[in-house]
């Protein structure tokens, strides 16, 4: 498993002469890029059991308490990985999705890294030094905080084009995967040794797909959404709706005061779910 990445650098060499006569050379080391600047998603799960109808769709109390709209926006998505798990096990999850609103599809390769006991800045050091820094810009730097973890991510979307009206159809297998070979970003490429982001996706088979609905909202001036994701059951033999309430927000130094309020308000209508979950785990497990 990779633990650190390699970093070459030019080195300017002196001539420094000691008394003695001799002559040594000395390679002083180039100055490494600061840490990433992350922005924050602030994501809850909710009990679906009380705030969606039987229809799957929210209760007139939640619309109004978090300003949804009416009508949602339908998402189909789904993920490639080895029937190993080779990808995610490296913190790798590969994501190929498409909006029904849009005329494109969005390729996402996203890498993960836990942070431990809230410690942000080691996560995002351990991430610089494999290669994540604040000079890249193909990357958006995140942090996902639910109710008892944070995650930091970093993600690289491409887009293709996709038919005319196509509504959230997505393509073959095949063609999907020829797309995410083609856009192949290199520190996934050469993550482990040359081609072996290549090699992992090439061996992979699609996880899912699950078409969910994404309604937006307005809470506190801050826009957010509720996601409905039916997921196949543990069993297999059905499906159980996933409810997530999440908001984003570039201010580190609200963020905490805004996820404690959201949480309180959450709580005092006994719609949190007090636990963390992960729809791409859960998909990568059931599918």
């Amino acid at each position: 498993m990779k633990k650190w990445k390699k970093v070459t650098a030019s080195l300017m060499l002196s001539i420094v002469t000691l008394g003695s006569g001799l002559t040594v050379l000395e390679a002083p080391q180039a100055s490494a890029a600061a840490n990433a600047v992350p922005a924050y998603e602030v994501k809850f799960l909710a009990k679906p059991e009380l705030v969606l109808n039987a229809d799957g769709t929210p209760r007139t109390e939640v619309v109004q308490t978090l300003g949804l709209d009416s009508t949602p926006t339908a998402i189909q998505t789904e993920y490639f990985d080895t029937n190993a798990l080779e990808l995610n096990e490296e913190g790798w999850n590969v994501r190929f999705r498409k909006k029904e609103d849009k005329n494109n599809y969005e390729l996402t390769y996203k890498k993960r890294y836990p942070i431990i006991n809230g410690d942000v800045n080691a996560a995002l050091t351990l991430a610089n030094q494999e290669g994540f820094d604040s000079s890249d810009d193909n990357y958006e730097a995140e942090i996902d905080w639910g109710y008892g973890k944070q995650t930091l991510s970093f993600s690289n979307t491409k887009k293709v084009d996709s038919p005319k009206n196509s509504g959230i159809t997505l393509p073959s297998d095949q063609e999907a995967l020829k797309m995410l070979l083609d856009k192949l970003p290199g520190k996934l490429n050469k993550w482990s040794s040359s081609n072996w982001g290549k090699q992992k996706l090439t061996d992979s088979r699609v996880y899912g797909p699950v078409t969910f609905q994404r309604y937006k909202g307005t809470w506190n001036g801050q826009e957010m959404t509720l996601e409905v994701w039916p997921i196949r059951d543990a069993a297999g033999t059905g499906v159980e709706n996933i409810v997530e309430v999440s908001f984003k927000t570039d201010n580190a130094s609200t963020v905490s005061d805004l996820r404690n309020q959201f949480m309180q308000v959450l709580e005092n209508k006994q719609w949190l779910l007090p636990a963390d979950g992960l729809k791409t785990q859960l998909i990568l497990e059931r599918y």
